[in-house]
Order: C-alpha cells, then structure tokens, then sequence
C-alpha cells in the first residue's frame, strides 16, 4: 500500500503557528529578565525574616522587584513568579546559618567545620511551609512567604550526630544514649511529669565578673553547680525532630489554670512539673542554665525523672526579649 502523507487541516495548523509566534517573545522576554537580574541582584530582593523561639519557628518573606528585571505586569508576573521560586532558598540561607546551634557554635560554623552539609540545610528549606505568590499592595514586588520549623533543623543535627554514635544501619544495632549521670548517693525526690528551669533574669556569667540574660539556642545544655553536665542533646531518646527544651515566658508558666501554665506546656510536662530556679549561665555564649546541685539530684535520683530528659520533656523560661526579634 503506497505511503500516503497525513493532511494537516488548516485551523490546527494555524492553531501551531500562533502558538510559535506566542512562544518566541516569551523566551525572549525570559532571557532578557535574567540578563536585567544579573546586573543588579542585590536591589532586585527584599528579605524580611522572624526568629519565634516559643513557637519554635523561622519566618522569611523575600520579595522581587519585577522592573529589576525588565518585566511589566500583567505578561511578566509568572517570570517573576519563576524567578523568586528560583532564588529564595539562596535568599534565606545566611540567616538560617546565623542561628545559633549551641554555646560554641551557629548552624554557620557547623556548616564551615563540615559537621552540617549543605545539602541537608537545603533540603530543610525545600520542605518549608509556603503559601502563593502574590503581588505587593503597590503592584510593583512578587512575594513569597515561608516558615521553616527549628526542630526541622535540629533534626538534621541530631540524625547526623546519631549516625556518627551508631555506626552505618546495616550494623543492626540498637539505638544506645548517654544516660543520665546517675548519683552515688541519691536524694528522696517525687516522681514529676516534667521540668520547668526559671531562667527569665540576668544571671551570674559562670567563670566572669558580669551578667547576662540567656539566649536560645537549638540545643542548650544543662549543667549543675558543681559543672556537672545535666543534659545535653545526646541524651536525647525521642524522634530525631526533637529539641532538647521548649522555649517560653513567664507569663505563660503562671497562669490560673490546676496546673498553672497554657495548655501547649501542660502537654509537655503535664500538671505537676518540678519547678527549678537557674542560678547562674555558662558557655562561650550565654546558652546553658546551672541549676543548684540539690535540684539536679531531684531529677537525676529517680529513674522516672531521668526519663523526662531522654523525652525533652523540659521548658526553659527566658525574659520575653531574647525569644523574637
């Protein structure tokens, strides 16, 4: 049978054309607003971003100037869009790394040492909560909003930590972490649901003739006044998007409920917690609680109270300042 060529009809054809024709202006357009964007990167975005230690969250908005690029509405708001969705990873990250991880180092000098890879710190990012694009109220930015969870970030710290502790899982091994110092003599104590350092004053700096409010930090460790070291984040015995403490004020631990914190709290260390007064803070950068060596053997003499720091079920109370900006 001989070959016969298929017959285009005319409207489909015409239909091909237009779209060529639609097509070529477009990526035109798009090659010019990265050839614009490139010139002037750094007036192109506007980075706006909210560190909230008691909800736990990292808040970012970045903005792109749609002129920057050589863009008009309406034809080049989707380019915009597509530049922004590009950019704001890279557009967050140096305040992601300026979040402080512990007293000696931020997430920045973990990533400079090694210990944290960039792709992971990335990949944290790429899972933020994001909502649409949308135009500024003067039509002349794209905006992009996104909030990033610190026990995400924590976690990426606490599966590394743990896989360097552990070894490879093919090795079959157990999950094993440091307990607990147990002491040689142990003090009567009563069973808590959970614990509540007031650290919410200016404190004695351990070691110097000054004082200080304690920051948060991601994992915070707690030691005694004997510098005996309480707790710190390989004690941790919880899924690894766990952080070590929960962050808050104190007016949300002396409220006129039984068991005199928000609800959120009473969730975490229920209606009787043990209630400790820091006395004084350590480390390179005031980060770490000391707690009297009598209210540490309060936790560590019983085996049910040991448990609540293997389940991060600890709140540290901080002076309202040092929990936002």
């Amino acid at each position: 049978m001989p070959y016969v060529k298929p017959r285009i009809p005319p409207r489909f054809a015409l239909l091909f054309m237009l779209l060529i024709i639609g097509i070529a202006p477009l990526q035109a357009q798009n090659n010019m607003a990265l050839g614009a964007l490139s010139h002037d990167r750094d007036s192109s975005f506007d980075v706006r971003v909210q560190l909230d230690w008691r909800e736990g969250l990292f808040s970012a908005q970045t903005g792109f100037t749609i002129a920057s690029a050589g863009l008009q509405l309406p034809s080049g708001r989707l380019m915009a869009e597509r530049i922004l969705e590009q950019e704001w990873p890279t557009l967050i990250r140096p305040y992601l790394l300026s979040i402080r991880v512990d007293s000696q180092f931020t997430l920045g000098e973990l990533l400079e040492s090694g210990t944290l890879a960039l792709n992971d710190l990335d990949n944290v990012s790429q899972s933020a909560a994001k909502t649409p694009p949308s135009l500024s109220q003067d039509m002349t930015s794209i905006i992009g909003r996104y909030t990033v969870r610190l026990s995400d970030l924590g976690g990426v710290l606490l599966r590394s930590t743990r896989s360097l502790a552990l070894g490879s899982e093919e090795d079959f091994l157990p999950r094993r972490f440091p307990e607990p110092q147990i002491p040689l003599i142990p003090a009567q104590t009563a069973d808590y649901t959970g614990i509540i350092i007031l650290a919410h004053r200016q404190l004695p700096i351990r070691g110097r003739q000054s004082q200080a409010l304690i920051v948060p930090s991601l994992f915070p460790r707690i030691w005694d006044t004997n510098m005996n070291l309480i707790y710190d984040r390989s004690m941790l015995d919880a899924p690894d998007n766990t952080l070590t403490v929960r962050y808050t004020s104190p007016e949300s631990v002396f409220r006129m409920t039984p068991s005199g914190l928000d609800g959120e709290l009473s969730a975490l260390v229920g209606l009787h917690p043990l209630r400790i007064l820091a006395r004084e803070v350590f480390g390179m950068h005031p980060t770490d609680p000391v707690i009297d060596r009598d209210d540490a053997l309060q936790i560590l003499s019983s085996p049910h109270n040991r448990r609540l720091l293997r389940e991060g079920r600890v709140v540290l109370v901080l002076d309202a300042s040092v929990l936002g900006n």
